[in-house]
């Protein structure tokens, strides 16, 4: 297959070209340089002239506290850039993957948000990311929306090379410990894509690794799995504010994967071990 992904300078773009082209594939990873997809024109005549097979849309706007003020560059990057991309490939006739949030629901409650749970985005950022999927859905018959939760790849920022980072400089820091949810490795989330792309199983997954945690415990086990003496202290949501609303419960079930035939990823705690090893002898070799 051709596949075009949005996104290749981030986490979870880059870790889809890779796999693709272990797949064998023919992978186009394109960043804001090769493609504005805020420009209708260009997206238009760029797909028209490439005819992919698929587009994989992992480009976002994911500034989640710079989303309430900059509120004009995020609907231009998660609303009209994701229906300029769908118009296009219905053009080609291309399946396409939008890649969603766990923000698009309330955040409340202690259960798993399931696929047909009503979506009630709190914040800028989250509205528009469900914004972007109903563009899909009115416009697309052969669509995948994937909502993933709490991102972490090598290529890029995230919370684990955070917590890495000031454990370099502290030995005890607070971290928030009642918002619950499930990371999500992208070299895990990546094999699941390519799975999809080649399937007919259209219709709203959620896609993060198995298990629940919170974000103190979290950082425990990054410090532990990396041998890092830090000391957690877990505070409430009060006690760090932040411009943005964050839900409290990210959680969503996965069981829609294992009854559509795909593959549920990895445990969470396992993919932190595989992810940290990584890093570690990505440093050692520089």
């Amino acid at each position: 297959m051709k596949i075009v992904v949005t996104g290749y300078n981030g986490q979870l773009g880059y870790d889809v070209v890779l796999e693709g082209k272990r797949l064998g594939h023919e992978m186009i990873g394109l960043g804001r340089s090769e493609l504005d997809i805020t420009n209708q024109e260009k997206v238009y005549s760029y797909i028209k002239e490439t005819r992919p097979d698929a587009i994989i849309h992992c480009a976002a706007y994911t500034a989640v506290d710079a989303a309430e003020d900059d509120k004009e560059s995020c609907w231009d990057v998660n609303v009209n850039g994701t229906q300029y991309l769908a118009e296009a490939a219905k053009i080609v006739d291309a399946k396409f993957i939008y890649i969603s949030t766990d923000y698009v629901y309330e955040g409340t409650g202690d259960s798993p948000f399931k696929e047909e749970d009503k979506a009630n985005p709190q914040g800028y950022y989250g509205k528009t990311k469900y914004e972007g999927e109903k563009r899909v859905q009115d416009i697309l018959e052969k669509y995948f929306i994937v909502r993933i939760s709490w991102v972490f790849g090598i290529n890029g920022n995230n919370f684990i090379k955070t917590m890495l980072k000031l454990s370099e400089s502290r030995n005890e820091l607070n971290v928030v410990g009642d918002q619950f949810g499930s990371p999500t490795y992208t070299f895990d989330l990546a094999k699941l894509l390519l799975d999809m792309i080649a399937t007919d199983k259209y219709g709203i997954y959620h896609a993060s690794n198995e298990g629940f945690t919170n974000w103190a415990d979290f950082a425990q086990e990054i410090f532990k799995v990396a041998g890092k003496d830090v000391k957690v202290n877990s505070i409430s949501t009060e006690e760090y504010p932040t411009k943005a609303a964050r839900p409290k419960n990210s959680k969503m079930s996965k069981d829609k994967l294992g009854m559509s035939g795909f593959n549920r990823l990895p445990e969470w705690q396992d993919a932190l071990q595989r992810y940290v090893k990584e890093i570690q002898v990505g440093e050692k070799l520089k």
